[in-house]
């Protein structure tokens, strides 16, 4: 009834009838129409907002339209919208998808000069940051992720005269189920005759100038020209403290481990010295395929003290990868973070022994040296048919050999095992999140990469994945005792599916070797 109210004409732009009448009255006139008994809460509240009166001043120069009621014959209604008064104009356009601004601003010079008006915008940035499930409307061109700060991700939306760098993040360590959060990064404002103006949302003092310079194809650079606006008057310990109840959803005092805590500040003083100039470039979703054991996809996973991050899975003939999107100081963004054998099936022993950490053990090491051995029996064959020829790749190799077998393999594991099998963690397994799933459907060798600080001394170690539902997997490392759950990202991209495997495949290859 409110909408109603304010779009019907009779009144002022936030009266109603009941007003109309009683203005009428006080000026002699006879208010025929009936009080209307519903109550705009709006107008409950004392009338509209300062915004709207300021934006009213400034598009008629500080004098208000007169309410058609009043400047033409007595009681007629509107019989064009351009006869509204310009804060109701401001609202009603206010409340439109940002996708239908720029064919609105091209119907007349009343309604451009009334979309130049900073509240429509302002509301609109407000709602977005407080909002982000909202985004629906917003029309999204692909998933970016960060070149020179490899542990961001971001994705740009066109919205109404804007162009905006939202940053992808994942939400607070250890919930994976939880909704991805954004946060813009940066906003391109489009002006007339093809300029724009660019502006750094990065900080807590609000937009400030910025500058973007297209690269080349797929990528461009972000730089902000006033870093002071990063800045906290209390320094970096306050700017830590603001950076860890926003990314971890808690304070240093919650963090009770002396190993975590100085995990979290590395991973801050990593993040934050690239707050200046960015390079970003274009990631593909990866490629489906119906003989995919799940949907491929971006997943948060947890890790460890590290936190959250984002993992790429795709499907390779034989194998599976798991690529790290987002990054930490141990293991960048880029590189394989999990590998899975898709023709060596793990079958787990029942529930009790399960949860012996030495019996699960024993089973996958079996598997490693089966592994191993079906990769010498390769190599020698191949030595033997062509001595010319590189020996086979190794396990964690790049390449798609084998695609039959694997589908093969994998189709006929799939048909023997159970739809469903009981699961429980063993003990001296560490899980940051206890709520996993207690069945899951299949189980295979894998490996986990692992290194020291700065990537020093990278490993591949053995490990198992467990596909609990076609929307979380998770993953054993047994050299660390460590367990990482992943969740699906159920977030609809648009415009970022690769034209080609091939074209996905040098991707990834692209992107690793930037991290190394």
């Amino acid at each position: 009834m409110a909408v109603c109210a304010r779009l019907c004409g009779v009144g002022p732009a936030r009266g109603c009838r009941r007003r109309g009448a009683a203005r009428e009255q006080r000026r002699g006139g006879a208010g025929d129409s009936e009080p209307d008994t519903d109550t705009d809460p709006e107008e409950a509240g004392g009338g509209g907002s300062e915004e709207d009166e300021e934006a009213a001043e400034r598009i008629e120069g500080g004098r208000p339209l007169p309410h058609p009621a009043e400047a033409g014959s007595a009681g007629r209604a509107p019989l064009s919208i351009l006869e509204l008064p310009p804060e109701l104009l401001v609202q009603i356009f206010g409340s439109l998808p940002g996708t239908d601004l720029p064919s609105l601003a091209r119907v007349c010079t009343t309604f451009r000069r009334i979309l130049r008006t900073d509240t429509i915008w302002r509301r609109r940035c407000r709602e977005g940051t407080a909002r982000p499930e909202n985004m629906g409307s917003v029309k999204t061109c692909g998933s970016w992720r960060s070149q020179e700060c490899p542990v961001e991700m971001f994705m740009p939306s066109v919205d109404g005269l804007f162009i905006i760098g939202w940053m992808y993040l994942p939400p607070h360590d250890p919930h994976v189920d939880d909704p991805m959060r954004f946060k813009p990064l940066f906003r391109i404002h489009l002006m007339e005759r093809k300029a724009a103006t660019v502006e750094c949302m990065y900080g807590h003092k609000g937009p400030h100038n910025g500058h973007i310079q297209i690269v080349k194809k797929d990528e461009f650079s972000t730089k902000c020209n006033q870093t002071d606006h990063h800045r906290m008057s209390g320094g970096r310990q306050e700017e830590f403290r603001t950076w860890l109840r926003e990314e971890w959803g808690r304070t240093l005092e919650d963090i009770f481990h002396e190993h975590m805590q100085e995990l979290i500040l590395m991973k801050f003083i990593y993040t934050s010295q690239y707050d200046n100039c960015l390079t970003y470039r274009r990631i593909y979703l990866p490629p489906s395929s119906p003989d995919d054991l799940i949907k491929p996809g971006l997943f948060k996973g947890t890790y460890g003290s590290h936190g959250l991050e984002i993992v790429m899975l795709s499907f390779h003939g034989k194998k599976a990868k798991g690529t790290k999107i987002t990054g930490d100081p141990n293991i960048p963004a880029g590189q394989q973070t999990v590998e899975i054998d898709l023709a060596h099936p793990l079958h787990l022993p029942d529930i009790e022994n399960l949860r012996d950490f030495s019996e699960l053990s024993r089973i996958v090491l079996e598997v490693q040296e089966q592994v191993r051995r079906e990769e010498q029996e390769q190599e020698h064959r191949q030595e033997e048919e062509d001595p010319s020829q590189p020996a086979a790749k190794p396990l964690g190799g790049e390449g798609a050999e084998g695609e039959d077998t694997a589908a093969g393999a994998e189709g006929s594991t799939q048909d023997k095992a159970p739809a469903s099998q009981p699961f429980v963690l063993p003990i001296g397994v560490i899980s940051r999140n206890e709520d996993y799933p207690r069945t899951c459907r299949i189980c295979y060798y894998g490996t986990g990469l692992i290194a020291g600080h700065g990537f020093t001394s990278p490993e591949r170690t053995p490990g198992v994945f467990v596909l609990f539902d076609d929307d979380r997997f998770g993953f054993i490392w047994l050299d660390l005792k460590s367990f990482s759950l992943y969740s699906r990202i159920k977030v609809a991209f648009q415009n970022a599916e690769a034209p080609s495997r091939e074209a996905f495949d040098e991707m990834l290859k692209n992107i690793q070797s930037l991290a190394t």
